[in-house]
């Protein structure tokens, strides 16, 4: 019989069948906030005092926030460095190397997220040349003559004076209070000719133009005062809790953007029913490989957010939220917010209330002996395969 017709000499209509290849359909995890119109909550004789919770926000909020002498160390870096780059973009002089097209700020200080004692500001350079490292070298070198010339009239205490260090995205320049990375990018028509023995890296030039996406994206849409509070909550709950260590502050940033304006009044929600929302949403498995999660807003292709972090990263994330919902249940808020105790709520029983709590273990178990033919792909790969086609730029 030949191949492609059926029993008695009859074509196949169509020919071939193409293989099977499964589709991939994401799901919403269950969300209270967006479903309280067919689950009303039970008259009862009062509402939930939720006003102990909420200050104990705002008191870690005013904990976290940089004090008044730390911003203005790191505003005036800013402004002088920001100051030098401009002028350098207009006229650059004997710079000869390299020619700057531009020059934005991006980061947690553009976007007033910032947290005390972390003096950092992020500022891309993006280059109309190809970024070599020499060129590299050249504009960290002039930069660090123009600000002395700009500061020679100054009298300079020695923590005020300046240093220089180069690394792979570019460089910093920093004193004793604040510093400020340039981090080095180039026009999107020159990433295709980059070489890796010559030129910088180019996941991170795309990192770094993501980077000005993000920021544009955050200023436009996420400027609300609860959205900037709710970050740098979550911020210090990722430095806390090793479980929410894989979670980028772009991840952080569009979840809190989530879980304060995404709900049937458009209105931004009480900072203490968006700090519940958020624990609610991971432990239902917003960030979990069936999710839908958060599509990325400044990238095409519809790609989720939390598909940068690994299958075990997601599982881990999902169970200790899914504890710390049950603590912050019984009213241990304190624990979560570092007001009190430690960290260990996530890792032994405790009780609260007379309620024991004890956390919950790992769902996913990492495949160890898998023979060539027999893996089955699981819904993430044939996403991943989907995605690889839609977009080639990095994300923050």
């Amino acid at each position: 019989m030949v191949r492609g017709a059926l029993r008695g000499g009859r074509p196949m209509r169509g020919g071939i069948r193409p293989p099977f290849k499964k589709t991939f359909v994401p799901r919403h995890p269950f969300d209270l906030t967006l479903a309280e119109v067919f689950f009303p909550k039970v008259p009862s004789a009062g509402a939930v005092d939720d006003s102990a919770l909420t200050a104990a926000l705002l008191k870690r909020n005013q904990d976290l926030s940089p004090t008044p002498s730390e911003q203005t160390a790191i505003g005036n870096l800013v402004t002088k460095v920001q100051a030098v780059l401009d002028n350098l973009v207009v006229a650059p002089g004997d710079l000869t190397t390299c020619q700057l097209e531009e020059v934005r700020q991006v980061g947690s200080f553009k976007k007033g997220t910032i947290l005390t004692g972390n003096n950092v500001a992020d500022v891309v350079v993006i280059l109309k040349t190809l970024p070599t490292k020499e060129s590299v070298d050249a504009l960290a070198k002039k930069v660090e003559a123009d600000l002395k010339a700009s500061m020679k009239t100054e009298v300079l205490t020695k923590g005020d004076q300046h240093t220089v260090q180069i690394h792979e995205r570019g460089f910093d320049i920093a004193n004793v209070h604040a510093k400020v990375r340039i981090l080095i990018a180039t026009l999107p028509q020159n990433l295709r000719k980059l070489e890796p023995e010559i030129h910088l890296d180019h996941k991170l030039m795309q990192s770094h133009l993501a980077a000005i996406r993000h920021t544009r994206w955050f200023e436009e849409n996420a400027h609300h005062s609860s959205i900037k509070v709710l970050i740098r909550i979550l911020k210090d709950l990722t430095r806390r809790f090793d479980a929410f260590s894989p979670l980028s502050a772009w991840m952080l940033d569009l979840i809190a953007h989530l879980a304060i304006m995404n709900n049937p009044s458009r209105q931004a929600l009480p900072i203490n029913l968006a700090f519940r929302r958020v624990f609610q949403l991971l432990s239902a498995g917003l960030f979990l490989p069936g999710s839908a999660g958060i599509t990325d807003p400044t990238e095409p292709g519809h790609i989720r957010v939390h598909t940068a972090m690994t299958l075990e990263q997601q599982d881990v994330c999902c169970y200790t939220s899914q504890t710390l919902l049950r603590v912050l249940a019984h009213g241990g808020y304190k624990h979560i917010l570092g007001l009190e105790g430690n960290t260990s709520v996530v890792r032994e029983m405790s009780v609260w209330n007379g309620v024991c709590i004890s956390p919950l273990t790992a769902v996913y178990e990492k495949p160890t002996d898998k023979k060539e033919g027999d893996i089955e792909e699981d819904i993430e790969m044939i996403e991943n395969e989907n995605e690889d086609d839609g977009s080639d730029d990095g994300a923050e």
